[in-house]
């Protein structure tokens, strides 16, 4: 940090005085920058994780589903089978 001084002298005998002061900028803002990317990838990555739990169980109940109907069908089968017998 440096100051300056800066005396002007007027024709008329009188004196203007003007200090500069040079001080470094304030970094406070990177902080502030880091944290908002750092919650945006939070926010992302939650939103991806979401999805993908959402697929997961779309894809966990029509496997299901199947599974089910080939029981079912199965069923009508063994039935259809013992009247056949019967």
């Amino acid at each position: 940090m440096s100051d300056e001084i800066h005396t002007t002298r007027e024709p008329d005998g009188t004196t203007h005085t003007t200090t500069i002061v040079d001080r470094e900028p304030r970094r406070s803002g990177g902080g502030m920058g880091m944290m908002l990317i750092l919650l945006i990838a939070v926010a992302v990555a939650g939103f991806v994780a979401f999805q993908f739990l959402g697929n997961e169980k779309a894809e966990t109940g029509a496997i299901t589903e199947a599974a089910q109907k080939v029981g079912d069908a199965a069923q009508d089968v063994g039935d259809a089978a013992q009247k056949a017998v019967d």
